[in-house]
């Protein structure tokens, strides 16, 4: 059976300019200084460990706070707004048909991850709908994708893993699982790395290798 994990943000929805736009304006309005590769930085580490970052930015705000403001600034953006990237529903319903196994990791939280999917009628699609929150660390840690192949039940190697950031594509691949790189003008200043560590590498949906 092919068996496909894919990420969400930026891989599946073209999310990241509104997520982007959340993030950066919670460091904006208490006038944090940051470097132009942060969201790359926090992409693959979930509200948490995003806003683990800002505090060592000097984000004076408690935890909780940042990441009630997190969700206040997200969920509506993907709750109604954000939509697919081009060809990924057509494609994923075609996967489905053939009896491939759908499955979703990503950093982003169910609060805004789950209506998204929803909205967009694909949530039903996959096997496994995983947030980082699901494991209790983020997806710059290889552990994330041994427990997900474990889960999925299918080793490591016969995973495909689709994401448009290159720091969890390193990752994925440094687990043992197939790597497919994503397009995303987010992420167009590390394509060349993320070729470097992929297997495969699309710019559409339209491209996807099939197993």
């Amino acid at each position: 059976m092919k068996t496909y994990l894919f990420d969400f943000d930026g891989t599946l929805v073209d999310s990241m300019p509104a997520y982007a736009g959340c993030m950066l304006r919670i460091l904006d309005e208490n006038n944090i200084k940051y470097n132009e590769d942060i969201i790359e930085i926090i992409t693959p580490l979930g509200f948490k460990g995003a806003a683990e970052v800002f505090i060592e930015l000097g984000l004076d705000m408690p935890m909780e706070d940042i990441l009630a403001t997190m969700r206040k600034y997200t969920i509506d953006e993907y709750t109604y707004k954000i939509p697919a990237k081009s060809n990924v529903i057509e494609v994923l319903k075609k996967l489905k048909e053939e009896g491939a196994s759908l499955n979703v990791l990503t950093a982003s939280p169910h609060v805004s991850l789950d209506p998204c999917l929803k909205r967009l009628g694909i949530y039903d699609l996959f096997d496994n709908v995983w947030s980082c929150e699901d494991f209790n660390t983020t997806k710059s840690d290889p552990d994330i994708y041994v427990r997900a192949a474990e889960k999925i039940g299918t080793p490591l190697e016969e995973i495909l893993f689709l994401d448009d950031n290159y720091n969890a594509d390193k990752t994925a691949k440094q687990a043992g699982m197939k790597v497919c790189g994503v397009y995303d003008a987010s992420s167009d200043e590390y394509k060349k790395e993320i070729k470097g560590v992929s297997d495969y590498y699309i710019n559409d949906f339209s491209e996807l290798p099939l197993l």
